[in-house]
């Protein structure tokens, strides 16, 4: 098997993160993961066994034969993608491309049979981080990668950023530095009591101690950030889940660009939000997975956005008439009162 097939099948075959126990699709794989570490695996034994999965019949139209020689192209496919894909879109597009004279029917059935997006589900993103910061920007956040216990939901995200950042360093308290250089005398001699507790006066000022991947810790910044332009579903609400998920799968474990335009009446920063050249907030709105929150926010293109899923019915706009969380709230403030 293919270096790339290999370690991708073995990185879906480990186990999942905690909170991510969710299955989708006849394999039965993690949400994050949806259908891609069973294709990963099925071509992984198709190459052993020339066998193509078991029940694929019931989703395609043509014949056994026909199959075998699908899966043939899809290796070879698969093997040449550097980096091989990792998300549902990624795979769901490598199989549209290799099967692009094959019959609809039978492309559109291997991706359901893989709870793979089906065609008119994709999304083309659009907008890109600005090179120079737009007109209202305040200031600009890099943070550290993302905690996914940290995403509240589908318009709400709890960040780090490493106070060795410029912007951040000048700004520490001398209390929070103080506990921060203690905290570190404490653990060296293992006294391990008194480091909690001087982390606890760290993360009681906005602060927190951040384990990076190579064992180092920095100090880092706490902010919360409202995706501006957009309101997601309550998690009490149809759709809640979804779009929490949805914005998890994304930014989850990644370092993010965010440009700062204000704060809201709790306290968040109000900001655009960048993964990867990825503008968060096209991608929640073009998948259906939030509004576009006019009362806030008059930009056309978020609205082109929003319009776009509604015409596909992708995500809430699935639903008939899917009742705004604003309204949603206000009806719940009415409720208590």
């Amino acid at each position: 098997m293919g270096n790339a097939l290999r370690l991708l099948y073995g990185n879906f075959c480990k186990p999942s993160a905690a909170g991510d126990s969710d299955t989708l699709g006849p394999h039965g794989v993690s949400a994050a993961t949806v259908g891609v570490s069973a294709l990963a695996q099925d071509l992984f034994n198709f190459e052993i066994t020339s066998q193509v999965p078991a029940g694929l019949s019931n989703h395609v139209v043509s014949s056994k034969k026909a199959q075998a020689y699908w899966y043939k192209k899809l290796l070879v496919a698969w093997r040449a993608a550097k980096p091989p894909p990792i998300t549902p879109e990624e795979a769901s597009r490598l199989v549209i491309k290799t099967m692009k004279r094959h019959q609809k029917a039978d492309v559109e059935g291997l991706l359901a049979f893989y709870g793979l997006p089906l065609p008119h589900m994709l999304v083309e993103m659009s907008a890109h981080v600005p090179l120079s910061l737009p007109q209202g920007v305040l200031f600009q956040l890099r943070t550290l990668p993302v905690d996914p216990r940290l995403i509240t939901d589908g318009d709400t995200i709890v960040v780090y950023v490493s106070c060795s950042d410029p912007r951040e360093s000048s700004s520490v308290p001398r209390d929070v530095q103080v506990a921060a250089v203690e905290r570190s005398s404490a653990r060296a001699v293992r006294n391990y009591t008194r480091a909690d507790a001087l982390h606890q006066t760290i993360i009681n000022s906005g602060y927190r101690m951040i384990n990076l991947q190579n064992n180092d810790e920095v100090l880092a910044r706490r902010y919360r950030i409202r995706l501006r332009g957009i309101d997601a579903p309550e998690s009490a609400m149809p759709y809640g889940k979804e779009s929490r998920e949805e914005l998890k799968k994304v930014v989850q474990g990644k370092q993010l660009t965010v440009l700062v335009y204000g704060e809201d009446q709790y306290g968040r920063c109000v900001g655009d939000v960048y993964c990867n050249g990825i503008f968060v907030q096209e991608m929640m709105l073009k998948k259906g997975m939030v509004w576009h929150y006019t009362a806030y926010d008059q930009r056309p293109e978020l609205a082109q956005w929003e319009k776009e899923a509604r015409a596909k019915r992708l995500g809430l706009w699935a639903s008939r008439n899917p009742k705004e969380p604003w309204e949603w709230r206000k009806d719940q403030r009415n409720r208590r009162s």
